[in-house]
């Protein structure tokens, strides 16, 4: 009786795998579907599966073969420069500009949108902007934006 019951079990979570047939048939009112052909011209139609799940590979390419080589990797490799600028997307572009932070690798663009026009600036020998943070009138904090080839190389919070 214990296997039978067990036996019931796995069987009920198993899924269902048969499905259901479906014709599509031309009558003079347009197209119809049906279970049953509905005519000698009905058409068999195929559904694709819907279930959820399956793997997330299933639509990338076939891999390449090993023993080919490629073009790129034939050249010598490219030296990355250090560029100051960097890439920052927009999810986070946006939540830097609304909580007013800047941060290492934005454009001047990016800062003059986060702080707005610097109070002071300073060209040489590093371009530098000064920003006043002020409380109850009274000064508080300085923040120093230091740029490299037009983009943020690092920012400083200082005590007047």
């Amino acid at each position: 009786m214990v296997r039978l019951m067990s036996l019931l079990l796995v069987l009920m979570t198993l899924p269902i795998a048969a499905q259901a047939q479906v014709y599509r048939c031309e009558t003079d009112t347009g197209t119809s579907f049906s279970d049953q052909p509905c005519g000698e011209d009905s058409e068999t139609v195929t559904i694709r599966d819907n279930r959820i799940g399956g793997n997330f590979g299933d639509n990338l390419p076939k891999p390449s073969d090993p023993t080919e080589t490629d073009e790129e990797d034939r050249q010598p490799a490219r030296q990355e420069s250090e560029d100051t600028c960097r890439f920052i997307n927009s999810t986070d572009l946006r939540t830097y500009l609304t909580r007013n932070q800047v941060v290492k690798g934005m454009t001047k663009d990016h800062v003059l949108r986060a702080f707005g026009r610097p109070p002071e600036t300073y060209p040489t020998p590093q371009e530098t902007w000064v920003y006043h943070t002020k409380y109850y009138g009274a000064l508080y904090e300085l923040t120093y934006v230091y740029f490299k080839d037009g983009c943020v190389e690092r920012v400083d919070y200082r005590k007047p």
